[in-house]
């Protein structure tokens, strides 16, 4: 494995230094850099373009200027990037960390968001092939993944943040909207929980009338404007978790599963009442990390001391389980913030930037500042992966279907859930595993139109705006990050396979 990586890293130099050469000659050669300036009245002209000048070398044949350029970007292997500077003169190494830290947070929470609900919906779709479910998964996947990227983002802005801000003024629901509402949703209902035609009239039934019911609820209690979960709503989702979590790995019968994922429930539900007033009065962004941590390393931990043989099982739900309830409890405290919130940024749900300017509150008003400010580049990004990943999960998994070791199992009497989970699942995440890693790589390198179209200043903007003023050293600096993202991302996905089958070896 070593000398695999070793000779992968040594070629993947070599395809950096050819492909830097390249891309460097094409972008100086793609105009003129002083063309603004020359046709400028300014009295300081001259002046201004020799600045430029020295900014750029341009003075200096493009091997040269390569060169120097190739000799800063070197010393990033000992932490000391020296990228040039902009036309304006500006170190593109302090510009590319903050289109670096701006980027990630987008396309992070999107990808991670596309592969979970991608590959869960194409795993349901793959189990109930040609069924109504699958049919209308299919029509959606399809329509989302030809949606012009700026046409959706236009409809997002328009009904999910104009549309909804205006709503939220006075929140309600005429009788109309509440029967149609009801009525969309017990078919959805029905649709994804199939089975046979009475049970199908009794889902439908039960949705609907559930909407019916709760959401003049919601509005007589001002929930959109004063929402509330309490410790109570976060115990028995935690708990539900669980219970959820367990029945669709082994069984709720298997107690070797099932016991680690309720203590890590009664954990999280008891932790909630502890740390209140960390939560109220000290909350900060490295607490909420460190949470986390502890979201994943305890319930890991119990899961494999509890669960003995299915240690690996056990594992995966606690840590699920911990980390959906320490979700909830973030969500919690957001919901008691909201109203505070709301004084603050009456129209929440934002179109353009990445935060707002000026904007003064406390963490979690903070917090909720920037996720709204996420929300619709984040919805669009997600809604065009998800439909690749769920395709290729459910191409995936109906070839692995089709192995003789699925037979086998079926044969032996396995559960349909264990057949599906632990033989089918983990093989036929092989080929995702390569488009993740390539997704992932290019998406660093900044949603070029979506930044655009949502004013976020990211990798993309950075690109851009260096092609459009003939700036080497910000393209240079976009290609370094996504060059090398790209290299390291294949790399990745090579080592992934051999985990995730171990009938391959490197």
């Amino acid at each position: 494995m070593l000398r695999f990586i070793l000779r992968r890293v040594a070629a993947a130099v070599g395809i950096l230094l050819g492909a830097s050469a390249l891309i460097y000659v094409l972008v100086i050669n793609s105009g003129d850099p002083l063309k603004d300036l020359r046709e400028s009245n300014a009295e300081n002209r001259e002046l201004l373009m020799q600045q430029r000048i020295d900014y750029l070398n341009l003075d200096l044949p493009w091997y040269e200027r390569y060169f120097t350029w190739l000799g800063g970007a070197a010393k990033c292997v000992i932490g000391q990037c020296d990228l040039g500077r902009n036309v304006n003169g500006v170190e593109v190494t302090s510009l590319l960390s903050l289109a670096a830290s701006s980027t990630l947070r987008l396309v992070f929470l999107a990808t991670v968001l596309a592969l979970v609900v991608g590959i869960a919906i194409g795993v349901l779709t793959a189990v109930r092939q040609y069924s109504g479910l699958d049919y209308s998964v299919t029509f959606l996947t399809f329509l989302f993944f030809s949606l012009p990227v700026f046409w959706a983002a236009v409809l997002l802005k328009e009904y999910l943040a104009i549309g909804f801000n205006d709503w939220l003024r006075d929140p309600g629901f005429t009788p109309l909207e509440v029967v149609l509402i009801a009525l969309v949703a017990g078919f959805l209902m029905q649709v994804m929980l199939a089975g046979s035609w009475k049970r199908r009239a009794i889902t439908f039934g039960v949705t609907a009338a559930f909407f019916t019911v709760a959401l003049p609820a919601l509005s007589a209690l001002d929930f959109f404007r004063a929402p509330q979960l309490g410790w109570l709503g976060v115990a028995v989702l935690t708990f539900g978790v669980a219970l959820s979590a367990t029945a669709l790995s082994v069984g709720v019968r298997n107690r070797k599963v099932l016991i680690p994922a309720l203590i890590t429930a009664a954990l999280v539900s008891v932790m909630q009442i502890v740390l209140i007033n960390v939560f109220i009065y000290y909350m900060s962004w490295w607490i909420l990390l460190g949470g986390l941590a502890l979201a994943v390393a305890v319930p890991w931990f119990l899961g494999r001391r509890l669960g003995g043989r299915y240690g690996g099982i056990a594992a995966g739900v606690s840590v699920t389980t911990g980390v959906v309830g320490a979700a909830l409890t973030v969500l919690d405290h957001l919901f008691r913030n909201w109203p505070e919130f709301l004084d603050l940024k009456p129209r929440p749900i934002s179109t353009i930037g990445s935060h707002t300017p000026n904007f003064t509150g406390g963490f979690w008003e903070t917090f909720m500042d920037h996720a709204t400010q996420l929300l619709l580049p984040t919805l669009l990004l997600t809604l065009v992966a998800l439909a690749s990943y769920s395709r290729y999960t459910r191409a995936s998994m109906l070839e692995v279907n089709r192995q003789d070791y699925i037979r086998t199992a079926r044969a032996k009497g396995a559960p349909e859930r264990v057949v599906i989970f632990r033989h089918a699942f983990r093989n036929a995440l092989i080929p995702i595993t390569t488009i993740a890693a390539f997704d992932f790589a290019a998406l660093i390198g900044g949603a070029v139109i979506t930044e655009r179209v949502f004013g976020w200043k990211g990798m993309g903007e950075l690109f851009a705006t260096g092609l459009d003023h003939v700036d080497p050293a910000p393209v240079m600096a976009f290609f370094l990050v996504t060059g090398t993202s790209a290299i390291l991302f294949n790399l990745l996905a090579d080592i992934f396979y051999a985990i995730l089958d171990p009938r391959i070896r490197v």
